[in-house]
Formats: C-alpha cells, structure tokens, sequence
C-alpha cells in the first residue's frame, strides 16, 4: 500500500522509510503476521547488548516470564507486558525495552509471555499478569526483589494489561504498586477522533483497533473490568506515566486518560511525541527520539521506586 501523503508530510523524516508499514489483524492474515513478528523479534534478540543485566526464562504460577536483572537484590522490580494487541507477541517482543529499563533503572523487570486472543480471549491475558504480579509479591524474598517497590509496565495492547492491574491494585484487590509505566497505551474500545482520522498509519491503524478489540473480548460484552477506559477506579492509583504518539489511532485516549488521572488526584506525566506513529520506537531503536523515550521511562521508575 502506497503512503498517504498527508500521513507522510506529517511524519518524521527519520521514520519515513516505515511510512507503508502496515498491521493486517484479520483472522485469515493473523498466522502470518505472528510468524513474521516472531521471527523478526528473535533475530534482533541475538544482536541486543544484555552487558550488565543477567537473563533468566522462568515460570510464574504457571505462566512463562523472563527475568531481568539489572541490580543488586534486593532490587525495585517491573511486571512488563509486551506489545502485541493482544494477539501478537512473546518474551522476545519487547526484549530490547526490558533490558533498557532493567539496566537503565538499576531494576529486575519480570517479562510476561502471557496468553493471546483470540485463542485466549479476555480474562486469560490479565488473569496471566495477575498471577505474575501476585508471584512476585508472594515470591519476592527467593526473588531478590522489594516487594514494597513494585511497578507495572506495558506497551501498546500490554499497557491495557499493566492498567488493568493498577486498577485492581488501587481497589486492593491485587498487590500494591507504586507506579505505573504506560506506552503508547491500548485504553480504550470506543471511537475517538483519533481513531478516525488514523486510518492509513504506519504501524497501527484505526482497522486494526477495532479487530484488536474484536480478537481479544471475544464473546464478552466491554466492560470495565475489561477495558481500563471503562473503569472509574482512579482514586488512589499509582503514579503514571504515559507517553504516546501524535500519529496514532490511540493516542486520544491516552489523553482522556491522563485527564482523568490527574482530575483524580493522581500524580501523572504525559508525554507525546510529534511526528511519531505507534511503535515507533520498536521500528528504529537506535533513533535519538526511541533513546529519549527510554531515559525518561527509566528515570520515571526510579522516581517511583523512591517516592513515599
């Protein structure tokens, strides 16, 4: 497909070369396009600098997880979950992201190989991160971790997960946390008026949100327990810090849900990126605007982890 050339005007010159990039979440295409993400993600795994952080496969209550460890026990630690729209994805998703923050935040990051729709529908993927984050909490003293310093992370569709969680947590139904990571930020299933202007951006789209949603509720009604957007449960979240993209279908719900934070008292900081699509920083790491995002997401948790 041919870039729109409005999108291309708009769009950073440095991500140009990713302009007809384009995610096709349809049943019949999504084999393929899980192999080839998969396939992509592993090779650059092999050419990832791990220098000063030890990597361990692992499995918590059950669910695969890859440990992180990027300091001296016992450490603040991270309950990441990848990028995917919750169909896509495994622990080598977001290697290169886990092993910046580990390393960058001085922090062991737990990595969760959760299970994807529409195989697995909604509750499966969250009840997955639960499981991870109640393991860590129970397990933190065998782990090396402080378990009174533990945040969540997500990417795109993930980040619903980690938000999912930090609702949960702020109604103490789920271990405490003391900050929430949020990039680039799946929130919520309505439209906006992002989603309907991006309906031809690199990366991901306005289609592709709404076969993401589709995959991952499968039979289940939206709900708030599903969809964080939904939910009213702000009061006493954690600290949160959200960065998005200007060109992306999401990125008008991060904005209503920083608001909405924020109106609640929550400490939040948002940061957008101008000239970006979604994923930006997966499709050119070594970019100085994907280097920027991830100082600022490392220096955001170590304020967390020493915040009172």
């Amino acid at each position: 497909m041919e870039p729109d050339p409005e999108i291309l005007r708009r769009l950073d010159p440095a991500l140009h070369g990713f302009a007809a990039a384009r995610v096709d979440l349809s049943l019949n295409s999504l084999g393929a396009a899980r192999d080839s993400l998969n396939t992509r993600r592993a090779e650059a795994v092999a050419q990832i600098d791990v220098t000063g952080v030890d990597i361990t496969d692992e499995h918590a209550a059950g669910v695969p997880v890859r440990i992180y460890r990027g300091g001296p026990g016992p450490s603040p630690a991270v309950i990441y979950c990848h990028a995917g729209a919750f169909v896509l994805g495994n622990l080598d998703t977001d290697h290169r992201q886990c092993i910046e923050l580990a390393r960058r935040a001085a922090c062991t990051v737990i990595s969760v190989d959760y299970r994807l729709a529409p195989e697995h529908p909604y509750p499966a993927a969250l009840d997955d991160a639960a499981a991870v984050l109640r393991w860590t909490w129970e397990s933190s003293d065998d782990l090396g971790v402080d378990r009174d310093r533990l945040a969540l992370a997500g990417n795109s569709a993930g980040a619903a997960l980690a938000a999912g969680l930090a609702q949960r947590a702020a109604a103490e139904e789920a271990p405490p946390v003391v900050g929430l990571l949020l990039h680039q930020p799946v929130l919520d299933d309505r439209p906006t008026a992002s989603k309907a202007e991006f309906t031809s951006t690199p990366g991901f789209d306005g289609v592709a949100a709404e076969e993401m949603w589709r995959h991952y509720l499968g039979p289940t009604a939206p709900s708030a327990a599903a969809i964080p957007a939904r939910s009213h449960q702000m009061i006493g979240a954690a600290s949160t810090f959200i960065t998005c993209s200007e060109l992306d279908p999401l990125r008008d719900e991060a904005l209503d849900y920083a608001r909405r934070l924020m109106r609640c008292g929550v400490r939040t900081d948002l940061h957008i990126f101008g000239g970006t699509c979604h994923g930006f920083d997966s499709l050119c790491p070594d970019w100085e605007i994907s280097q920027a995002v991830s100082a600022m997401q490392a220096e955001a948790l170590r304020r967390f982890f020493v915040e009172p």
